[in-house]
């Protein structure tokens, strides 16, 4: 409903701009297009590699080595496996709740969530590309911090 109610919200707002100035509306108009153009390779690749990876590698296997009983070191790894891939939120959280079925650590499972929704080695071209390279890599690192601080205080508070 969101997604409905925020696509009618830009319609609206797009007509409004053409009705006050054409000209500017159809030039931002153009460089938008020309911007989904310039990223949708590099949008494309990310995808498949997410596919392959989600083929090859099941929840059950994931729950088995980022369980409670894992500890740190599965914080560690459900962290690193996080953070190869940015995905949106309800991707993220509609994993974290299949792993915490399947056995999951709260812990553990708070890193990958975090990790998938903040850090994405995959996408740091892509990122590097419009905000440098030494700021997508501070962005990423310090992300990656704050994921293992919000897995340590998850597995405190939920453990």
């Amino acid at each position: 409903m969101t997604t409905y109610i925020l696509y009618t919200l830009a319609a609206i707002m797009c007509f409004i701009s053409y009705l006050k100035n054409k000209e500017r509306t159809k030039n931002a108009l153009i460089k938008g297009c020309k911007s989904i153009e310039n990223i949708m390779p590099q949008f494309l690749y990310i995808i498949v590699i997410v596919g392959l990876m989600l083929a090859f590698i099941d929840t059950n296997t994931i729950s088995k080595l980022i369980g409670n009983e894992s500890g740190f070191l599965g914080v560690l790894f459900s962290a690193a496996v996080g953070s190869i891939v940015m995905v949106p939120t309800f991707v993220a959280f509609s994993t974290a709740n299949t792993l915490l079925n399947s056995g999951a650590g709260y812990a553990q499972v708070a890193a990958l969530v975090s990790t998938l929704t903040f850090v994405g080695i995959m996408t740091f071209t892509l990122e590097a590309k419009y905000i440098g390279k030494k700021a997508a890599f501070y962005r990423n690192f310090f992300a990656f911090l704050f994921s293992v601080v919000v897995a340590f205080f998850m597995g405190v508070i939920l453990g």
